[in-house]
C-alpha cells in the first residue's frame, strides 16, 4: 500500500535554473556519446583514424601481461559480464524499490540496463565485427561478435546511471557539485577498468571499448533527460497556505474581543 502511494506521488518540481542545468547535462552527454560512437564506427568501417591503433594496442597489452594483473582483471571481467550486470542491476533495483518504497528510479535503472542489452545486441549484429585472434584469449574461447564491448557498455551504464540516481535521491541534483563530480568520476574510473580488462585479456579491440563508452554516455544522458522531464512536470511540493484575515480585519477582531 505504501509502495503504491509512493509510486503515484510525483517528485517535487525542480527550480527552473536547476531544470535547465539538468537538461544541459543530459543534452551534453547525449551529443558527446553519439559523437564518440559514430566517429569510432566510421573509423572501424574505413580502417582509418583511431582504428589504426587497434593492432598496436592489442599486441602491446598481450606482450605486457603478468600473473597478478591477469588474476585481477580476470575477476573484473567475470563480475562485469552482461549476464552478471543484468542480475546485479535487477537486484539493486529490487532492493531499492523494497527498502526505499520507490518505483520510479529503480525502474529507470532496469530500463537503462534493458536498453543497453538491446542496443548492444543490435549493433553487434549490424556491424558484424570479429574479435582479435583467439590465441590471445586468456579466459577461454568466445565466438561472440566484437563491436561494441558488452562488458564495457553494461558496466558504464550501470555505474553512471546508478551514480546519477543516488545523487538525485540524496537531493544533490540541485547542489553540491563536488559530490556529483566525485560520484561520476568514480563511475568513469570503474568503466575504464572494465574496458582495460577487455583489452588486456585479448577479447576486444581499442575501438570496441571506445564505442561502448560513447554509447554508455548516451544512455546515461537519456536517463537524466527522462528524470528531468518527469521532475519538471511534477507539481510544486509546497502546499498552498490557507488565506488568513487581512490586517485591518485582524485589528477589528482584536478590538471586538477587547470590548467583549
Amino acid at each position: 500500500m505504501l509502495l503504491a502511494q509512493r509510486a503515484s506521488r510525483p517528485p517535487a518540481s525542480l527550480p527552473l535554473p536547476s531544470q535547465r542545468r539538468l537538461f544541459f547535462v543530459a543534452a551534453g552527454l547525449l551529443i558527446a556519446g553519439e559523437t564518440i560512437f559514430w566517429t569510432v564506427l566510421a573509423a572501424v568501417q574505413t580502417n582509418s583514424g583511431v582504428a589504426d591503433l587497434d593492432g598496436p594496442v592489442h599486441d602491446g597489452l598481450v606482450a605486457s601481461r603478468n600473473p597478478l594483473a591477469t588474476a585481477i582483471l580476470a575477476a573484473v571481467t567475470t563480475v562485469t559480464s552482461p549476464l552478471w550486470m543484468t542480475v546485479i542491476g535487477c537486484a539493486v533495483a529490487l532492493a531499492w524499490a523494497v527498502f526505499k518504497r520507490e518505483v520510479w528510479r529503480p525502474a529507470l535503472l532496469v530500463g537503462a540496463m534493458a536498453a543497453t542489452f538491446a542496443v548492444s545486441t543490435l549493433v553487434k549484429h549490424d556491424v558484424g565485427r570479429s574479435r582479435p585472434a583467439a590465441s590471445g584469449f586468456m579466459l577461454g574461447p568466445d565466438d561472440a561478435l566484437s563491436f561494441p564491448s558488452g562488458h564495457t557498455f553494461g558496466a558504464g551504464v550501470f555505474l553512471c546511471v546508478l551514480s546519477y540516481l543516488l545523487l538525485a535521491a540524496r537531493g544533490t541534483r540541485t547542489g553540491k557539485r563536488t559530490t556529483s563530480v566525485l560520484g561520476f568520476a568514480a563511475a568513469a574510473a570503474g568503466t575504464l577498468v572494465v574496458a582495460f580488462s577487455r583489452l588486456y585479456l585479448g577479447y576486444h579491440w581499442l575501438t570496441d571499448v571506445l564505442a561502448s563508452m560513447g554509447l554508455a554516455l548516451a544512455v546515461t544522458g537519456a536517463v537524466i533527460l527522462a528524470d528531468g522531464l518527469r521532475a519538471a512536470a511534477a507539481p510544486s511540493a509546497e502546499p498552498p497556505t490557507a488565506a488568513g484575515p487581512s490586517e485591518p480585519d485582524a485589528h477589528r477582531l482584536g478590538d471586538h474581543h477587547r470590548r467583549g
